[in-house]
């Protein structure tokens, strides 16, 4: 196990495009780290610069306590594991494990030592004499996960590993690599685009934007209070409804007017935003935070809206409405909800779990930095 430390990394390719920017970060020794955000942000550059696959431009990558961006990728003693399992098609899963092994000379009978305890930890026992062609999607990725623990790494390197797998294989395969990684406590850095396995998988989560941090936390911290809008459409699903507004000040406090939509501002929000009276805001709101009844203890947040769609997801529903001025929201209710396409409703926001938002710099259509961080 080794600390990991990039220091202000920097990747810009000779076309001029950036994919990595003024990137810091330190994972401790041991740690699983979770790299999430959309397609194109930097996340498998970012690997493939801490493997040794791409140079850097600029900043520092630091291994326990070696420096090493001059290092060859044989000499860093990091295991990469990817999308795609990457298996050599003419070799049973046996020879597939050894195969690194045998390339550093390392005496057969080590070699099968380290095989059959890497394919007993990652359970391949049994399909050790199969060739890939004769392994399922799952089985292949365990193959390619023992390939990298045979190496003994100092560091786990994962590339989006489930994306390729079935929904049900991906949440089994979630929590093999959990149990995988309390194991062994190997240091490791799981790039994903699925926020919801970036939420199970790492004890933190680093949220990149246009190879930029946008936030980094636990997964808790990440979801309840994000730091911009960004982080808050991305984390979550479904993603979290905003409601384009002003503030506006009255005798009984402080007021959100969304067209024709006028919503009260709680207290402990409204405390922050006073100055912020007159100005425009986004008010952000989970799916999960609006309900058909006003929540106890809380003075009713009422919002007329329209059914237009309701989807059963077995012990829940998501309902798409619309509300007067605003575009389509979507609220997650109770599965035994009696709404219907088509008809009315009176929904209520849980006035404890709001979000509120300055407009992005340069986009005063999008929600940008974060007002409140939550009572």
């Amino acid at each position: 196990m080794v600390r990991v430390v990039l220091e202000n990394l920097e990747k810009v390719y000779p076309n001029g495009v950036t994919a990595i920017a003024d990137f810091s970060l330190a994972v401790e020794s041991g740690e699983m780290i979770a790299l999430v955000g959309p397609s194109g942000c930097g996340k498998t550059t970012l690997l493939r610069m801490i493997a040794g696959l791409e140079g850097v431009t600029r900043g520092t990558i630091t291994l326990g306590d070696r420096v090493v961006n001059r290092d060859a990728p044989k000499d860093r003693n990091v295991a990469m594991v990817f999308q795609n399992a990457a298996l050599y098609p003419h070799l049973d899963a046996y020879a597939n494990l050894a195969f690194s092994l045998r390339l550093r000379r390392v005496p057969r009978k080590a070699i099968r030592q380290r095989v059959l305890e890497a394919a007993a930890l990652v359970g391949i026992e049994h399909l050790l004499d199969r060739r890939p062609r004769e392994l399922s999607g799952g089985e292949a990725q365990r193959v390619a996960l023992g390939r990298a623990v045979v190496r003994r790494p100092d560091c786990f390197l994962f590339d989006e590993p489930l994306s390729s797998l079935d929904a049900p294989l991906r949440a089994q395969m979630r929590g093999e690599l959990k149990r995988f990684h309390q194991r062994l406590g190997i240091t490791t850095l799981y790039v994903t685009h699925d926020q919801e396995e970036a939420l199970t998988l790492g004890r933190r989560i680093v949220v990149l934007r246009g190879g930029r941090i946008q936030q980094i936390g636990e997964p808790l911290e990440v979801y309840c209070r994000p730091v911009n809008g960004f982080v808050a459409g991305f984390i979550g699903s479904p993603r979290m409804n905003f409601l384009p507004g002003t503030l506006v000040p009255g005798t009984d406090g402080l007021w959100l007017e969304a067209g024709p939509l006028r919503l009260p501002v709680p207290d402990w929000a409204a405390a922050r935003l006073t100055g912020r009276a007159g100005q425009s805001v986004f008010l952000g709101v989970r799916p999960e935070a609006i309900s058909t009844r006003p929540p106890p203890d809380q003075s009713p947040t009422p919002l007329e809206g329209r059914v237009e769609q309701v989807d059963p997801l077995g012990d829940r529903v998501d309902v798409t409405f619309s509300a007067p001025g605003q575009e389509r929201l979507i609220a997650r209710l109770d599965a035994q909800c009696p709404l219907a396409p088509g008809t009315a409703a009176t929904f209520h926001l849980d006035a404890a779990r709001l979000h509120f938002f300055a407009p992005e710099a340069g986009d005063p259509t999008a929600p940008g930095e974060s007002l409140c961080p939550g009572p």
